[in-house]
């Protein structure tokens, strides 16, 4: 199988490169299919393969011993997974996995990985970068959990989704939406109802159509939009509203 050309990928970060720097990696890349539920980084395990996305959403979350599992943080074809690679750790205690469609990723083992990023001090910048946007949408998610109303929460995670998928349907149970905003099962259905009467989405059984985004960005309020415009500062153009449309 030939190694993927940079002009060949969606992925953001990979694009962002210059080509030395593409170069480098393009050896050791191997594009390969990812499904719904495959676990890409187990937790407390040191990480073998490393995942720049294409097409699906990975959910890092947050697993307490008794309690339900939190969504931490989300990425999509503009990212990358085990970021605490960048800041020295071989291992974390939160688990990635994808959460939403399938589709294909391009693939590098960890060692490759740090050995290409050793190599290239503009790779470990533009990395290092993808590692702030993604603390920003982390301490967003606290705030965004710890102040809003579920609706609000819900309006926001609808839309970190959607600026991650082809079209306009996002396919995901209201148990599984209870883990990601951090919400019981009961008051998923009712926010996904108070979302639905407001003409913002549609929803059936495993499945939500957004409908209206504009108002989704009035529902979510100052929850949405900080980490995307950081991510658009510091590498690229990136999400629905008119920039960077994947």
């Amino acid at each position: 199988m030939p190694h993927p050309d940079q002009s060949s990928t969606r992925n953001i970060l990979l694009r962002a490169m210059s080509p030395d720097d593409y170069g480098v990696l393009q050896p050791h890349l191997r594009r390969v299919a990812v499904e719904r539920e495959m676990v890409m980084v187990p937790a407390h395990t040191p990480v073998e393969h490393v995942y720049f996305m294409e097409e699906a959403i990975a959910s890092i979350v947050s697993d307490t011993p008794g309690k339900s599992r939190t969504e931490v943080g989300i990425f999509g074809y503009e990212g990358v997974s085990a970021s605490f690679l960048l800041l020295g750790s071989d291992r974390s205690p939160h688990e990635t996995f994808i959460q939403v469609g399938g589709g294909f990723a391009l693939r590098i083992a960890a060692d490759r990985y740090l050995e290409a990023i050793e190599q290239s001090r503009t790779m470990r910048t533009l990395l290092l970068r993808y590692v702030q946007t993604l603390t920003v949408q982390t301490a967003q998610s606290a705030a965004t959990n710890a102040h809003q109303r579920i609706e609000s929460r819900l309006a926001r995670w609808l839309l970190m989704c959607h600026d991650r998928v082809e079209g306009d349907e996002i396919r995901l149970t209201h148990e599984f939406i209870g883990m990601m905003i951090a919400a019981e099962r009961s008051g998923v259905t009712v926010a996904l109802h108070i979302l639905e009467g407001a003409g913002m989405i549609r929803s059936t059984r495993g499945r939500v159509l957004i409908v209206d985004r504009a108002k989704l960005i009035d529902m979510a309020g100052e929850g949405y939009g900080v980490p995307e415009l950081e991510y658009r500062r510091l590498i690229g153009s990136f999400g629905k509203d008119g920039v960077g449309q994947p």
